[in-house]
């Protein structure tokens, strides 16, 4: 199943996520398919920029977003 998801990035104690399409039995900072946008919860507020027309493909193409992925994607309006 494909699954759209965070992909830890950064140094210890300084988190940077990409938000990436990737098979559900990859690992978490392993191999992707396609990266769609990043998030940065360090800065104040929160970053995230994100690719509506690939999330929408993504999304038609049956991907499923986790919980996260889901409430970011929502926090931006691209659902």
């Amino acid at each position: 199943m494909v699954k759209i998801r965070l992909k830890r990035m950064g140094a210890k104690k300084a988190p940077f996520y990409r938000i990436v399409v990737a098979d559900s039995r990859y690992p978490r900072d392993g191999r992707f398919i396609e990266e769609i946008g990043t998030y940065n919860p360090l800065v104040d507020p929160a970053s995230i920029t994100v690719d509506a027309e690939k999330v929408q493909k993504w999304l038609r193409n049956g991907a499923k977003p986790t919980d996260t992925v889901k409430a970011l994607l929502k926090k931006s309006g691209v659902i």
